[in-house]
């Protein structure tokens, strides 16, 4: 078959990952209510970080940070796939493939350095309490801040540009529900083994660079609440972390489980699940677990509530 001259003016089609029967109505249905949930949850995490002067410190900036990207995360891929699955519109754009790996990896690995960074303010405020307005003032957090989405934009450009380069000639279906660059480079035909190989490494730093300063945090963390004396104490900084290990646990897990496995492990199918899972269901997870753990949000959500609902 002749080479096509890269991408430029054909369409990819997307296969998705439900077909029209009533099992899977059901479960896009499902999909779609949690969607908006992970909508209005995230926003209102926002919203009550943003007006509420209590929560105005570098732990929930940090999170309002982390509720954003869950927000812009879930916005990436899953309108997208509602329109295909309801309208039929399976095709898209070489620039709207683009754009969606571009923003699906800013956001994802973005998402990694915030996590390290919360794990650092954590490790601030249990095992330098006194020096914790001096550590972790608001220059530092907006560096912090910046600095997760730019490493995130540098790998997504990278990644985008160069899975966009490729010819494309064999069939364009691709088996997913977004343009996720994987399966992507699965279609074209030219020789992809040494960008393959470039992509794993990348996504090996953008995991465990993070992964390992989170580590690192809570073995300290863990070393000088061992060493309290008061019981209170030690519940209470436990209290404190056990909502971001739950995040960690949950993103770091389904990433490194879809990204770091050996090829001939794969499964298509497998692969489709674990991406919606940190795709969309993450995201609703996020907001409800440093809410119902948390006093500060709980408070500041019911203020908000009598304001303006009650």
């Amino acid at each position: 078959m002749e080479k096509a001259n890269g991408t430029a003016g054909v369409n990819f089609i997307l296969l998705g990952l439900f077909n029209h029967t009533p099992a899977h109505r059901f479960l896009f249905s499902l999909v779609l209510m949690i969607f908006l949930s992970s909508l209005l949850g995230n926003g209102l995490m926002i919203l009550l970080i943003l007006r509420d002067p209590g929560l105005h410190t570098p732990m929930y900036f940090l999170l309002s940070q982390l509720s954003l990207m869950d927000l812009m995360l879930a916005a990436t891929t899953v309108p997208k796939m509602a329109a295909s699955y309801l309208l039929g519109t399976r095709s898209i754009s070489p620039a709207g493939c683009g754009a969606q790996i571009f923003l699906f990896l800013t956001l994802g690995g973005g998402e990694c350095f915030l996590l390290a960074a919360m794990a650092y303010d954590r490790y601030v405020a249990i095992c330098h309490p006194l020096r914790y307005a001096v550590l972790m003032n608001q220059r530092l957090c907006l560096h912090m801040s910046t600095g997760s989405w730019l490493l995130g934009a540098a790998d997504g450009l990278m990644q985008a540009a160069a899975t966009l380069s490729f010819p494309y000639c064999r069939s364009r279906e691709i088996n997913h529900f977004f343009c996720e660059a994987p399966s992507l480079v699965r279609l074209a035909c030219a020789d992809t083994v040494v960008f393959e190989f470039f992509m794993y490494v990348c996504c090996v730093l953008m995991l465990l660079i993070p992964l390992s300063l989170i580590l690192a945090s809570y073995s300290l963390i863990l070393a000088a609440v061992l060493l309290m004396k008061s019981n209170a104490a030690r519940r209470k900084a436990f209290a404190t972390c056990s909502s971001h290990l739950a995040v960690v646990g949950l993103f770091f897990g389904t990433i490194m489980f879809t990204y770091m496995r050996p090829k001939s492990h794969h499964s298509v199918a497998h692969d489709k699940v674990v991406s919606a899972f940190y795709t969309i269901f993450t995201p609703v997870l996020n907001p409800l677990i440093y809410s119902v753990r948390n006093k500060d949000v709980k408070g500041a959500l019911r203020k908000w509530m009598e304001k303006y609902v009650m």
